[in-house]
């Protein structure tokens, strides 16, 4: 759609314009195209290249026609109204590293073909409202490496048709609700090396357009639930060097429909599985150079979609098993300068779709976990050949490429147990009962055991019962239930070898053995159990609560004694009084009275 002419820019100044660049074309065909003396200008080319030569001011003589004009690394301090007027074809700006930092109102009027403008490297502390105003047709903006605080209001309202908008190292504080509220179009966004400490949800939620956003270099430590949730058509988010980012909460990325997410050199201690399960559409994901130790299994099966994986330059030792189950499209794994001994056959959802390989620079261990890849070494894209470390014995060092292979290694040697004499251990309750299980294999085996009640346990366990590196099943304070046979299982790529042992617990009422000081394990190991007390302790309790009941009986029955007695040796004293009567109620009353018979 064609600009409409700005009211600064009427119809007749255009049509004057246009006829001085007829003329200025005939007098260039006729006596050789002009260019201003500091300025380089190529033949047959409307490019006019003035940087790196002192100037204060635009140079006077540039061609009208001209459609770049490179004025970097000058001594510019100003922009004035009108300066650029007379160079109304002009697509691309260039005024990087100058010391501009005035910029009067309608500098850039009437230059409605421009669709580049670079200001980089300039001293700018603020960006007032109107300095852009006669850009309808600007698409990149480079505002980065000034020194501007604060994005205010409606900074940008009149640049509808910005595409790219770069404001990287500023000494950027503040970013106003409404300062990208004229962005209607805008489709890139880089914030770099900016003093903001929060994400500015706000201001980015008037972005509706935008494809690309590059949040990098920031002291923000935590990215709030729904900070992008207006952002329906982004598609890739960068960030990158947050050094207090620990964790992403839950909901954080809810609401984003991305292809693409780095969070890179943070400081994140695992994958953030819970805040990028809803990102159906991600088809790249890159935590590189975070602290993560481990990838979890069965944890990434939401992320159907998901071609690649980088984790480089971390900490991580462990990729469980089924880590990438569910992933059928899964293509690239960048795993590269870590702490891998080992990659195991069955993290991946199908290795035949498996095209590029990354495991250079980790302490790789040449057993049989890793000959899955041998066997698809010439399949697979290295990028750069993984080497081991040491050899299937683990006795000193090897240094070789996986494309040749030595013989004796990638083997592996099932696990035994040591002593598998029948053990019978007998403990009271509330005292500590350790099961033995001392295995050798290579790679060396994992112990586990499972308990009477069919409860796996292994060195991950919290609780009474934990497992120690060597094997041992350590019961801290054994109770009636835990009576039964505990079956230890060693186990590693190559097979898996099993013992059993028998504890019995035996049931006491005291047991002057067993202290209050039990009472602290409950505390370590988070169980609520009862514990037992010894005699003394007992004694002592029953002492100070039945004395006193026995006291405040005797007390009582002292009392009712003493009223009793009080009672007995009083006097009763029986008044009887006789009443009077009148005198004929005394006759009526002997004329009815029926005469009763003396006795004999």
């Amino acid at each position: 759609m064609a600009a409409k002419p700005l009211p600064d820019c009427p119809s007749s100044w255009i049509l004057w314009q246009a006829l001085l660049f007829l003329i200025s074309t005939a007098l260039f065909v006729g006596f050789g195209q002009s260019c201003p003396s500091k300025c380089f200008c190529p033949a047959q080319d409307k490019s006019i290249f003035c940087n790196s030569r002192n100037l204060t001011t635009v140079p006077g003589r540039i061609p009208p026609d001209s459609e770049f004009l490179d004025l970097s690394r000058n001594s510019l301090h100003t922009l004035r109204e009108g300066m650029f007027s007379r160079l109304w074809a002009l697509k691309e700006l260039d005024l990087s590293h100058n010391m501009i930092s005035n910029i009067e109102d309608r500098a850039f009027n009437c230059l409605q073909n421009l669709m580049t403008l670079r200001l980089k490297g300039n001293r700018l502390n603020m960006v007032p409202d109107g300095i852009f105003t006669g850009l309808p047709n600007l698409s990149v903006l480079d505002i980065s490496e000034n020194r501007i605080l604060v994005f205010l209001d409606h900074s940008f309202r009149d640049l509808s048709n910005l595409r790219k908008l770069e404001t990287g190292d500023n000494h950027l504080v503040f970013i106003s609700s409404q300062a990208f509220s004229g962005l209607q179009s805008l489709q890139q966004l880089t914030l770099e090396k900016c003093n903001i400490t929060s994400v500015p949800t706000q201001a980015l939620s008037h972005l509706r357009h935008l494809v690309e956003l590059r949040l990098k270099v920031l002291n923000i430590s935590v990215i709030p639930n729904y900070a992008f949730q207006t952002l329906h058509r982004l598609k890739d988010l960068e960030i990158h060097r947050w050094p207090f980012l620990t964790a992403l909460q839950s909901q954080s990325l809810s609401g984003l429909n991305i292809t693409s997410l780095a969070i890179t050199r943070c400081n994140l201690h695992d994958v953030p599985y819970k805040a990028i399960k809803h990102l159906a559409h991600l088809r790249f994901l890159d935590l590189s150079y975070n602290p993560i130790s481990v990838i979890r299994g069965r944890r990434l099966a939401d992320l159907s979609r998901l071609h690649e994986f980088h984790l480089t330059g971390g900490q991580l030792a462990t990729i469980q098993t089924h880590a990438f189950q569910g992933l059928v499209h899964f293509r690239l794994l960048n795993v590269s300068s870590n702490d891998l001994q080992t990659l195991e056959e069955k993290v991946f959802h199908s290795v035949g779709n498996l095209e590029v390989l990354r495991l250079d620079q980790n302490p790789l261990v040449c057993d049989c976990r890793l000959l899955w890849i041998v066997r698809r070494r010439r399949r697979l894209n290295f990028e750069s050949q993984p080497v081991c470390s040491t050899n299937s014995t683990g006795k000193g060092k090897t240094f070789h490429k996986f494309s040749q292979v030595p013989p004796g290694h990638f083997r592996c040697r099932k696990p035994t147990i040591e002593d598998k004499a029948l053990q019978r251990v007998n403990v009271d309750e509330g005292g500590q009962a350790n099961l033995t299980c001392k295995s050798d294999g290579d790679p060396p085996p994992t112990v586990s055991w499972v308990s009477p009640q069919n409860i796996t346990l292994d060195t991950r366990h919290k609780g009474r019962m934990v497992v120690l590196p060597d094997g041992t099943l350590k019961i801290l304070y054994a109770l009636a239930e835990d009576s039964g046979s505990y079956h230890c299982l060693a186990n590693n790529a190559a097979g898996i070898d099993t013992m059993v042992a028998y504890l019995n617990v035996s049931i006491l009422l005291f047991n002057s053995s067993l202290l209050v000081s039990n009472a602290s394990l409950l505390r370590d190991t988070g169980n609520r159990h009862p514990f037992l007390v010894d005699l003394g302790t007992l004694v002592g309790i029953l002492v100070i609560g039945v004395v006193p009941f026995l006291c405040s009986v005797m007390v009582c029955f002292i009392f009712i004694s003493l009223w009793s007695k009080g009672r007995g040796s009083a006097k009763h004293h029986v008044i009887e009084s006789v009443p009077r009567f009148p005198r004929g109620y005394k006759a009526m009353t002997s004329k009815n009275r029926t005469p009763t018979k003396k006795p004999r």
